[in-house]
């Protein structure tokens, strides 16, 4: 872990990441892909220290309220989170301007920051976002070693769903060979259904891999799959999308299963739902 001080923290479009890099080694991880032009180790987390005061200055300038996003690179709950607490004070910022949040996490940890989280929405909206991948624990603890299970993140957003806070789940990636399944995907619809989510966002069935992050899942693969590795060079050789070859049916049971339950799936509703703040009255914010 290292400190450094940057010189901006929101897009354009109203997302940061406090931290950068990541010590819940998922085996397929795309923030890994060098096209990201990280200059230290992946593990070696680069915290930026001056998150509180970039966003607080970036609120206070803005003339209307919107969703502030945080997680889509770089988890924001990682282990340093608990000693550093910077997401705490984003989120503290955030709820004292006035402003919404949507939050992508896979950890549990998310749970301490319950009251805030519930207050945001209350005063104006948080969607809390969580990744489900792998249905069977055992096989989960191999692909994502170092974060909560599935099923621990199911109880999680039954939390969020007692408390009044709506949740998108992110259904990817199903690994071919690995994870491509309708006992996986109907167990994670399961939960997902009775946790009442919102909405699930869900590409294709499959995996990216990119330069830097393929060597990583690759080695992965040889030291849990033995054979699997070969299995995706000959299938898949150095595509950067590569579809499950179960993808056509898998996919008619996410769609089917959802319209049944009446869960949001098209990726540009949910994106719509979670970007759209309730109230864009294009006021000047009143410094608080």
């Amino acid at each position: 872990m290292h400190f450094v001080d940057a010189k901006g923290i929101l897009s354009a479009k109203n997302s940061m990441n406090i931290y950068r890099g990541c010590t819940h080694g998922c085996i397929y991880c795309d923030s890994r892909s060098t096209c990201y032009q990280m200059k230290h180790d992946f593990e070696d987390i680069e915290v930026k220290q001056n998150a509180p005061v970039l966003l607080e200055e970036a609120l206070r300038k803005k003339r209307k309220r919107c969703m502030i996003g945080t997680g889509a690179m770089c988890d924001p709950y990682m282990h340093c989170e608990e000693k550093l607490g910077l997401t705490r004070k984003c989120l503290e910022i955030i709820h004292r301007y006035g402003f919404g949040l949507s939050i992508q996490t896979k950890s549990d940890r998310i749970l301490r920051d319950l009251s805030l989280l519930k207050s945001i929405n209350e005063q104006s909206k948080c969607v809390v976002q969580m990744t489900l991948t792998t249905y069977d624990p055992e096989l989960c603890k191999i692909l994502e070693p170092h974060v909560c299970t599935t099923k621990r993140r199911y109880e999680t957003l039954k939390v969020m769903q007692e408390n009044g806070i709506p949740t998108v789940v992110w259904l990817t990636p199903l690994l071919p060979f690995i994870n491509d399944t309708q006992e996986n995907l109907r167990g994670i619809l399961d939960y997902c259904f009775d946790a009442g989510v919102k909405g699930i966002i869900c590409f294709e069935m499959g995996v990216t891999l990119r330069d830097g992050d393929r060597e990583f899942f690759y080695t992965a693969l040889d030291r849990h799959f033995p054979g699997i590795k070969q299995q995706y060079i000959r299938r898949y050789g150095n595509s950067y999308i590569c579809t499950s070859d179960n993808n056509e049916a898998l996919m008619k049971i996410f769609n089917d299963e959802c319209e049944a339950h009446g869960v949001m799936h098209n990726i540009g509703q949910v994106f719509e739902y979670m970007s759209e703040f309730p109230n864009q009255s294009g006021t000047q914010l009143s410094l608080i």
